[in-house]
Order: C-alpha cells, then structure tokens, then sequence
C-alpha cells in the first residue's frame, strides 16, 4: 500500500520564490486521494495563492517538450498521470536569482509553484506519455506580457533526459524551436523595461 501523507510540504528551491511540493494524500486499499490544491492548506505553509482563473490539462506522447514559457502569472504545475521531467529558469531581470536552472523530477504527488516571469517547461518521459496540469492565477491571453526561452538553449546547460531533434514538429514545436536564447531574451526584456522608464 502507497504510504500516508498527512501534510503539505513545501521546499525552497534555487530559483527565489519557486516551491517544490509533497501532496498531502491518504491510501486504503482502493488507491489514494491526494488533495491537488487547498487554500487553508498552502496559506499554513506560507504559500498565498489564487484564486485560480484557469486550468489546462495537456497530454503529451514521451519525448515530447513543452515551453520554456514564463508569462507575467503564477502557475501551480504538477503531472496528473505519468512522469515528467520539469525545467525552470529565472527569467526575471530584477530577481536575485537571475539565470538560475531548477530541474525537478515530476510524479503525482509532486507540484511546482512558478513564480511570474520564471519560465516553465517540461518533457514528458514516461512510455506511455503523460498528462500534465496547469493552473494559472491570470486567463492567458495573445500578446500577455512575459518571456520564452528554447529549450535548444546550450548556455542553459539542461541534460534533457530523452535527446530533442530540433526539426521533429512532433517533439517540440515550431514556436519553441524559433524562441530566443535566455541571453536575447533577457536582453530584449531589459530593452523594453528601458523604454518604459524613458516613456514615464
């Protein structure tokens, strides 16, 4: 029998402001309920979250890589089925942790709490695929503020577990493949941060 959680446990990682999660969960012999998301819950842990204004379940054959995508919104990521491999950078030009990589191991019972402007990505490694949740404190919108860096990026320095072929559309898409390098990126946000201050 699967062993007994009986809290949240939520762990800092490198990346200022990005958690790594323990479900709280409660086995019998039939399976086990793991509770997703509960706002008394996180607030004990000194997580204040949500509410959250959208959530998208994606399934994705193995191999295959989502992002990296940081939009101005906070994400609550985890795998509902299977097993992936998660990618987080700060994207951020102001944070303290500024280029920092996390990689975490994803299985159910395991979630992510993505800070705005950190950039989420993820590859599916099970055999059999997998299915992967989002929840978004913000409905994502065309043209929303944020940040994309490829995966292809060497300078991250990412040992993605199962090799990309940059012109296989089933593995990662077009738009991923074509997304600028961490460094152009960053260097495209400060432009833009720039220009702000110059219109104020």
């Amino acid at each position: 029998m699967p062993p007994t959680t009986d809290s949240l446990a939520a762990e800092q990682s490198a990346i200022d402001g990005l958690l790594v999660l323990r479900t709280k969960e409660i086995s019998d012999g039939r399976g086990t309920i793991r509770e997703f998301f509960r706002s008394s819950t996180f607030g004990r842990t000194g997580v204040d979250i949500g509410p959250w204004r959208q959530i998208n379940l994606t399934a994705t054959r193995q191999g295959a890589v989502r992002g990296l995508h940081g939009e101005d919104m906070t994400k609550l990521v985890a795998v509902a089925s299977g097993e992936a491999f998660g990618v987080y950078v700060d994207a951020r030009p102001t944070s303290p942790t500024l280029g920092q990589v996390v990689t975490v191991p994803l299985v159910v019972g395991v979630q992510v709490l993505v800070p705005r402007g950190v950039c989420n990505g993820f590859q599916s490694i099970s055999p059999g695929g997998s299915q992967y949740l989002y929840c978004f404190d913000e409905e994502w919108r065309p043209g929303m503020a944020g940040v994309a860096i490829t995966p292809l990026d060497p300078s991250l320095d990412v040992a993605w577990p199962i090799p990309i072929d940059p012109g296989d559309r089933d593995q990662i898409s077009e738009k991923d493949a074509a997304a600028p390098s961490f460094a152009d990126a960053l260097a495209a946000l400060r432009s833009h941060e720039a220009h702000e201050h110059e219109d104020d």
